[in-house]
């Protein structure tokens, strides 16, 4: 049976927890049988993490930032996630194109035409098959940020920063329903490892 390449995102604000369930999702996935290309943004190719180290800690303009990120994502889908999508591999990626929206755009007020127009020429018609939303509430992330190793620029920001992110998230997901599955990770782990098991399994079964 031909493999069906499918590319599935991790979004959600930084401590939210997304990144502990990678382990779990790629096990579930190559339980199946599915061949999984693990990777991340900004990031995945030698030129996209040394972007990702400029983005992260210097500051910038927000629309210097979003242009930078485009560029990452440009090398990122043409020599990771289109290969690995076309050989059949599932793509399993920390953050795509919604953070963009979420930060640069919700955060920091980029205008949304303009992320429009950078995604339209980037990615053309490639998005993400499912993407899975940590969603918490502002004042756990900044919680559980104050207690994680030293912050970047992103996690330094303050409680509207939080909130203004949040927002933008949740209305992206409304706006992407078929696509998205936001989950309360503001639960007791096991119970969001259980949930996130669920939903990642009913996706399987589809393919």
């Amino acid at each position: 049976m031909t493999k069906i390449g499918k590319f599935i995102t991790l979004e959600g604000m930084d401590g939210a927890g997304k990144s502990t369930h990678i382990p779990d999702i790629v096990r579930l996935i190559e339980a199946k049988g599915q061949t999984v290309v693990c990777t991340r943004e900004p990031g995945g190719t030698p030129l996209a993490e040394e972007l990702r180290e400029i983005l992260l800690h210097q500051s910038m303009h927000a629309e210097t930032e979003t242009l930078l990120m485009f560029a990452a994502r440009r090398e990122h889908i043409e020599q990771v996630i289109s290969p690995a999508i076309a050989r059949g591999d599932c793509v399993l990626s920390d953050r795509f194109t919604d953070a963009t929206y979420a930060y640069q755009s919700g955060a920091k007020a980029v205008c949304v035409e303009k992320i429009h127009v950078l995604e339209n020429w980037v990615q053309g018609e490639l998005q993400p098959d499912m993407t899975l939303l940590f969603d918490v509430p502002v004042e756990v992330s900044i919680a559980r940020l104050a207690s994680a190793r030293v912050p970047d620029k992103f996690e330094r920001e303050g409680a509207d920063f939080f909130a203004k992110l949040r927002n933008a998230y949740l209305n992206r997901a409304r706006e992407n329903p078929t696509r998205f599955r936001i989950i309360d990770a503001n639960q007791a782990l096991d119970v969001v490892k259980q949930d996130v098991k669920v939903i990642v399994e009913e996706f399987l079964s589809t393919i």
